[in-house]
């Protein structure tokens, strides 16, 4: 049943929310040449309530009358590296306003015979704009002396004829330009990311004051205008969507059921690696927002297909490929249906498959999809970030505590168990991820970290219980705060909480003598151990 398509035809396929005429008439479009902080960019211009899109370097759409502006985003390159990514700056030169940053600023003043070399030592972290030119409209209402933060290894030492100096640090003379008589700015720094104190402000500078754009966007349009694309496009075509139990999917499945009503049938699958008690307390959650689920104990397949892997990337793509199978298998008992939707976001499709090529890890909704598929691929989200669905999901009437769930992998605690998987191994986990979390809840802690769980180490350690020797196994505690799971920093919770929860996963669980906590960040880091 799901093998007539393939992949490459699911793209021309893949339902992407539209928005409505007034706020399509406005958008900014970012090019993305590769940075870790692209996303924060389109973060910062949404929180503006801006539209924006991000899209590779290399695919800047044509004729999109609907375009107010171009921000030039990092890059991992330099400018005079052969393999650095290029743009024909004449596509959108003296025809949008642009925003350069870091390698952006550095390519404009690099094509127009400006000067970029490696700097002595690479900037990176906080600077202070000592002198910057107030009366341009990049820094309206920007505080003397604002903080900004760079991360760069080159720096722009010369600037073409006709490119004006407008800001500089104790260390970097050529900080931010402007073309004379254009509307194309250049900044070394990162006005994207927190650090920054005033980059929001820059942001906004550029998008209202130099763009025009009106600040509509908003999630309840987002809502309205998605549910009225979701009816337009899917008609009275039947839709099966694949429930995780996460918010994610949780809020696409509200989303859709507003809008097609029983024509979505949802799928929830337990392949035996979710939380404790966590197939029977979804399914109730699903069943009390009026959702048609069907449940699925597909544990025992999973546990098979699973035996003996160790392998991070293959733990993925079994479960991944092992989701598709039920689907398959359920979609055959349903009539007529004709799309798989599924729960993912922005960072899911971005931190899957960058622009360079490089897999960071795969995400189970795009990583794990099979070569051929006979459904077309639904993704009302996939414009989203995560802080964005949650706010949709309050505007759809949602629990709170759906909402404020805390990420959860799709392969579960599959890729929290170092090494392969067995059920005593998943019992372990689930009993201690239990006490973790429920401490957090009591404590109030559980809504000031982003995403806690344990991870099961591939090592036994000696201890002592009562009077006897014990060689039993240690256990890794993750908790972690973030925004939007780009890059997150470790949890600074109490001592005396770490050392009541390390107490008592030793005390109750059956297996575990040593409890460590894990403060490593993300870069360099990720969330996950696998």
């Amino acid at each position: 049943m799901l093998y007539n398509i393939s992949i490459y035809s699911i793209a021309f396929f893949t339902f992407v929310p539209l928005l409505d005429k007034h706020h399509m008439q406005e958008k900014i479009l970012i090019l993305d040449f590769g940075s870790q902080t692209t996303q924060l960019i389109g973060r910062r211009v949404r929180e503006l309530n801006v539209y924006c899109e991000i899209v590779p370097y290399n695919k800047f759409p044509e004729n999109d009358e609907r375009i107010k502006g171009v921000i030039l985003s990092g890059s991992p390159f330099s400018v005079y590296d052969e393999q650095a990514f290029k743009l024909d700056l004449m596509r959108i030169w003296g025809k949008y306003p642009i925003l350069g940053i870091c390698y952006g600023a550095q390519l404009m003043a690099y094509n127009y015979g400006g000067t970029v070399e490696p700097a002595g030592t690479r900037e990176y972290g906080r600077a202070h704009l000592d002198a910057f030119d107030a009366d341009n409209v990049l820094f309206k209402a920007v505080r003397p002396h604002t903080q900004v933060w760079m991360s760069h290894g080159d720096t722009i030492t010369s600037i073409p004829a006709g490119f004006r100096v407008i800001a500089s640090t104790d260390k970097v003379a050529i900080a931010a330009y402007q073309v004379a008589d254009e509307q194309v700015w250049g900044v070394q720094f990162h006005p994207e990311v927190f650090h920054t104190e005033d980059g929001t402000q820059m942001l906004k500078n550029f998008v209202t004051e130099v763009c025009g754009c009106r600040q509509a966007w908003s999630t309840a349009s987002f809502i309205e205008t998605t549910v009225a694309a979701l009816k337009a496009q899917l008609g009275n075509d039947k839709v099966v969507l694949g429930l995780s139990g996460g918010v994610d999917s949780s809020v696409a499945a509200v989303l859709l059921n507003r809008a097609i009503g029983k024509n979505l049938t949802c799928i929830f699958v337990d392949h035996g690696m979710l939380r404790k008690n966590e197939f029977r307390n979804v399914l109730h959650d699903y069943e009390c927002l009026g959702l048609n689920v069907i449940g699925v104990d597909a544990s025992a397949k999973f546990f098979a297909e699973l035996a003996g892997v160790t392998d991070p990337e293959r733990k993925r793509k079994i479960i991944g490929k092992g989701f598709i199978d039920v689907f398959d298998e359920e979609a055959r008992k349903l009539k007529d249906v004709r799309w798989l939707a599924q729960g993912t976001i922005y960072p899911d499709c971005i931190e899957s498959l960058s622009i360079t090529g490089t897999v960071i890890k795969s995400h189970h909704n795009v990583g794990g999809l099979p070569e051929k598929m006979n459904l077309k691929l639904c993704e009302p989200l996939r414009l989203l970030f995560k802080d964005e669905v949650r706010r949709a999901g309050r505007e759809l009437g949602m629990p709170e505590h759906l909402i404020t769930r805390h990420p959860f992998p799709g392969p579960g605690l599959a890729v929290r168990i170092l090494g392969d998987i067995t059920p005593e191994k998943v019992r372990i986990v689930q009993d201690a991820d239990d006490i973790l979390i429920q401490a957090l809840r009591d404590n109030d802690l559980y809504n000031q970290v982003w995403q806690a769980g344990v991870i099961l180490l591939p090592v036994q350690s000696v201890g002592v219980m009562g009077d006897e020797r014990t060689y039993e196994r240690a256990v890794a505690l993750r908790a972690v705060t973030s925004t939007d799971a780009m890059t997150a920093d470790w949890a600074r919770l109490p001592y005396d909480f770490l050392a009541k929860v390390s107490n008592d996963i030793i005390n109750k669980v059956k297996g575990v003598n040593r409890v460590t906590y894990d403060i490593s960040s993300k870069p360099p880091a990720t969330i996950e151990w696998e």
